[in-house]
């Protein structure tokens, strides 16, 4: 078997520029510092495009399909024998695919931010951040053991709360962090408590033991323990519920839209191809677990990414701000993930919901950074966010004008590009599977091409926008990237994943179903009809339908008021009816019983303080009548 003890380095690569800039980066000029980050994260990918060579040329087994390797591992803490927790790096197919996932995007980021962050005071804090974040995630990716997987997973939480505060000058760069931070902490409580109920179960934490098909986990499922379902189902849920936080699935998304405060770098890093895929890849690391032990909870996965999708789709159509709409599609398509896992079987074309989960996720993470990077270059040239202050900035912009409209096209699920494949392959598992999340699916496709040529046309199209300065198309070192993910999102789709990531390691036949693709292209290009008639050019037909629909456009406006919601349950019911009153007891009560408590204790000490004046003739006197009163009880007695 080959050594791979090598990859290790992958993630600490990251780890010693972001010490290292972190350090020393404010000694040197910003563009070396770019260059050091850049660098960094550009040896991870070179390391992690060898792994992937090296595992689906050489870790094949006739008949039993891809193993599961551990490249290195240590032990970390030996608490007990049976409690030890390790630290090390597992390859398998899901985790050798996300590694060249995220160390293209990173490295991509990197180089576009060179450019993008140009002038800015804080260039070496930037750099330093994106590489702690880098390299949680792969430590995150790359978990041997669940518990491994949940330092990482708080650790990305901690990344992404640096870099979406990074503007930490302006309050609504602050909010957004605590935002995302304190709700996806909320998540991560039901994550930790899935991780404990998990392993007391089953004994372990390990990765490769708890997905072992004839392992502990799948063998402790059965038997209910509470409202009709089993222990292992309870934890599984439990879990899902942390990978629905870092994923902003339905009801934890509110903190995605607002965390478009971040610098645009940001979002296509962390809110496009990286940490919101974590819950995706946290459920299909469990996926053996799911799917064979319990069903109950790949059922929740699968109605939850199902609505969410839908629910994200409604909303970006009615979105202003560019990078808004985008984080909404993100959302909108993480639940696409979502529902192909929840409605995929385990091993061979029972699997297909598995692949087409992972297969989009790989082709999503290269259009999506590609819209999220386009997005900030033309940002970066018009100095606006809203759509309202762009159009006809294709003669402006020629390189972002094309690159973006490849992300279009992709996303519709246009063919040849490379969503048409991954997407198709999800819609035709949730056929097969259950009607109602397939018919929910196709109308998302049909809001999907609607919302983003929605988006290019109020951009690159309509009205003639007098700006105060002629926009101008980004330096190279911002258009290289593009060019990179844009041939990533034509061209990704034509990867052979139904032999390469699957349910169980082996491939099987895969074909297009044109009986579910065809429509499906049809209902895309019918939504991109409808946003070219709408918006291409400037007319009144926008408004028409918004006031048609008026009371509909508002609620999806105003993104279905859940902020709102969350504000009205939080102080009105949580902050009055649970805060306050534990608040009272606290200070009236627990502090009240130590402050009289003390209160007594001084009174005493006040009153019985002349027994310590330090004067002589008061001791001797104290002493005498003590010995007097003695002698008087003994003679008494006697």
């Amino acid at each position: 078997m080959a050594d791979y003890t090598y990859t290790i380095l992958i993630p600490l690569i990251p780890l010693f520029v972001f010490l290292f800039l972190g350090l020393l980066g404010h000694k040197m000029k910003p563009f070396v510092t770019g260059l050091i980050g850049s660098t960094g994260l550009g040896i991870s990918a070179i390391l992690s495009y060898a792994t992937a060579y090296r595992y689906f040329i050489g870790a094949h087994v006739a008949g039993t399909g891809y193993t599961s390797i551990k490249g290195f591992e240590v032990v970390w803490l030996h608490l007990t024998e049976k409690l030890t927790i390790h630290l090390g790096v597992l390859l398998d197919p899901i985790s050798v695919m996300m590694l060249v996932v995220v160390t293209t995007v990173s490295w991509m980021v990197h180089i576009y931010s060179i450019g993008y962050m140009k002038g800015d005071p804080g260039f070496y804090r930037f750099f330093s951040f994106l590489s702690l974040f880098s390299f949680s995630m792969l430590g995150l990716v790359l978990a041997t053991n669940i518990f491994q997987m949940y330092i990482f997973w708080e650790l990305v939480g901690v990344s992404s709360f640096l870099l979406i505060g990074y503007y930490y000058e302006k309050p609504s760069a602050v909010a957004a962090s605590k935002k995302a931070f304190i709700v996806t902490r909320f998540a991560d409580l039901g994550f930790l408590i899935g991780i404990l109920m998990l392993s007391f179960n089953t004994g372990t934490f390990d990765f490769q033991t708890l997905t072992d098909p004839h392992g502990p986990a799948i063998a402790s499922a059965g038997g209910a323990a509470f409202m009709g379902m089993s222990v292992l189902t309870w934890s599984l849920i439990f879990i899902f519920v942390g990978g629905a936080g870092k994923s902003a699935m339905f009801p934890f998304h509110i903190w995605l839209p607002d965390a478009m405060e971040g610098p645009t770098p940001v979002s296509a890093l962390i809110h496009a191809a990286t940490m919101v895929v974590a819950g995706v890849y946290l459920v299909a690391r469990l996926f053996p677990v799911y799917a064979l032990g319990a069903p109950d909870a790949l059922m929740v996965v699968a109605w939850v990414g199902g609505f969410s999708s839908i629910l994200a789709a409604v909303i970006a159509c009615t979105q202003t701000d560019i990078k808004r709409v985008l984080a909404f599609s993100t959302m909108s398509q993480i639940g696409y993930m979502m529902l192909a896992l929840g409605v995929s079987g385990y091993g061979g074309e029972e699997g297909l919901g598995f692949m087409a989960s992972n297969f989009h996720l790989f082709t999503h993470a290269m259009f999506k950074a590609l819209l999220f990077l386009g997005a900030g270059a033309v940002i970066h040239a018009v100095h606006s966010n809203e759509i309202s202050g762009m159009g006809n900035l294709r003669k402006h912009l020629p390189i972002t004008h094309i690159t973006f409209l490849i992300a279009c096209l992709t996303i519709a699920g246009i063919p040849p590009f490379s969503a048409f494949f991954s997407k198709d392959e999800i819609l035709v598992a949730a056929f097969h599977s259950n009607k109602l999340l397939f018919a929910i699916e196709y109308i998302v496709a049909g809001l999907t091409a609607f919302y983003m040529f929605r988006l290019y046309y109020g951009i690159f199209w309509g009205k003639n926008t007098h700006y105060h300065h002629t926009p101008h198309e980004a330096p190279k070192v911002m258009t290289i990237p593009l060019m990179v993910l844009a041939f990533g999102s034509v061209f990704a789709g034509f990867i052979p994943f139904h032999n390469l990531v699957t349910s169980d390691g082996k491939g099987f036949e895969s074909h297009i179903d044109w009986m579910i693709a065809g429509p499906s292209v049809l209902i895309g290009v019918l939504g991109i009809v409808i946003a070219t008639v709408m918006y291409k050019k400037e007319n009144a037909l926008p408004n028409k339908v918004a006031g048609t629909f008026k009371h509909l456009y508002k609620w999806a406006h105003h993104k279905f008021y859940w902020d709102e919601v969350y504000l009205f349950v939080t102080r009105k019911i949580i902050f009055r009816y649970i805060s306050e009153p534990i608040a009272w007891f606290d200070r009236h009560v627990v502090d009240g019983t130590m402050n009289g408590i003390a209160g007594i204790i001084q009174y005493a000490a006040y009153a019985i303080k002349g027994l310590q004046s330090g004067r002589l003739q008061q001791y001797a006197f104290v002493f005498v009548s003590g010995a007097v009163v003695l002698v008087l009880i003994f003679i008494y007695l006697v």
